[in-house]
């Protein structure tokens, strides 16, 4: 009898038997595996083929910042303590991640079970192999004025999953980013604001407007500036600029910033100010000659007197056909107000 000698197998290698259950699944399995592998390697090739220039790149990003549009969505401000909290928003981060090139961000829902989405926040620097990346929990739930609400709706879990993700997102991307980058951009933000800060009668007259959606009085933004609205300065319009973010995403409330009216009672903040745009909405539905369309007139004024969901939703799908863009706005907005006090909800 001949005996046949077998070498030992190498520990390293990989192994090439397939389970009688899943031989087919299995190099599936190893072809993504392999294509995620080639994805990355050709990544950071083509990046260090191609790699930045510091000093290009901030000026990318300080040429950004000096857009009005920009700057004034880039600082967020809320009240903490006593003292006044700044920083850059996810909107400023996601532009410097843009202008400084050679980077890959974003949010990736991993899985959906039980309730909940396990979600990842990530930015990759593809030229350093720099990465910070943030797992994290959201129960689809939300907190309204008559408790908490489970959210089944896909598209409310979409935009809960969106917001949640968006500040961890923000902390990703600053911290792959160079701190002094950042500080600079916030800096040419700050300038551009006061550059640009418009003080006219209209301008002033619009901002009182803006904040009586939050049941903030002309003479509480008056004893906060202790001036006359009239006589306000470029500074003063950047602060309130702020408060107002603030406020919009719910990050502070009217009585952080706001002494109480005379008569000893604070005004409330509706959420976002849903109940003065909603005001607003229905007189503008009950004045057909104040849209551009006949067309969103008759739409918004449907969507007001609707009582079912159903019909509701019905109707929105006819929002999209509005020609003026002004129209489509404003109906998109009586939409989400007018659904949400159909549903018992808080809208966003």
């Amino acid at each position: 009898m001949n005996d046949i000698v077998r070498s030992p197998a190498n520990p390293f290698a990989a192994s090439t038997s397939v389970s009688p259950q899943g031989g087919h699944g299995g190099a599936l399995a190893n072809t993504d595996q392999q294509r995620a592998v080639a994805e990355v390697q050709a990544a950071m090739m083509i990046a260090r083929m191609n790699p930045r220039d510091p000093i290009v790149a901030v000026d990318r990003i300080l040429n950004a910042c000096t857009r009005p549009t920009l700057a004034n969505a880039a600082v967020y401000q809320y009240s903490r303590g006593g003292s006044d909290i700044t920083g850059p928003s996810i909107r400023l981060a996601e532009a410097m991640a843009q202008a400084w090139g050679n980077m890959q961000f974003g949010i990736r829902e991993l899985s959906q079970a039980n309730g909940e989405s396990t979600v990842q926040a990530y930015c990759w620097d593809v030229e350093t192999n720099t990465r910070r990346e943030m797992t994290f929990q959201v129960p689809h739930i939300r907190h309204t004025r008559q408790g908490v609400r489970r959210l089944e709706d896909p598209r409310d879990v979409y935009e809960l999953v969106a917001n949640q993700g968006a500040r961890r997102l923000r902390a990703c991307i600053l911290a792959v980013i160079p701190g002094d980058v950042t500080e600079a951009a916030v800096a040419q933000c700050e300038t551009t604001m006061h550059t640009s800060a418009d003080t006219s009668p209209e301008a002033t007259k619009k901002l009182v407007e803006a904040f009586a959606a939050y049941s903030v009085t002309r003479e509480q933004i008056e004893k906060r500036i202790q001036r006359r609205v009239d006589a306000i300065q470029p500074a003063q319009v950047v602060s309130l600029r702020k408060i107002y973010a603030s406020l919009r995403d719910g990050m502070s409330t009217t009585a952080d910033w706001f002494e109480p009216t005379e008569q000893g009672e604070q005004p409330s903040a509706p959420a976002k100010g849903n109940e003065a745009v909603k005001d607003k909405l229905k007189k503008r539905a009950q004045e057909p000659e104040k849209f551009t369309s006949t067309a969103g007139a008759a739409l918004m004024a449907r969507m007001e007197a609707a009582t079912d969901v159903d019909v509701l939703d019905a109707d929105a799908t006819l929002i999209e056909s509005i020609e003026d863009a002004e129209d489509r706005e404003k109906a998109r907005d009586l939409y989400r107000i007018k659904r949400a006090e159909l549903t018992g909800d808080v809208p966003l």
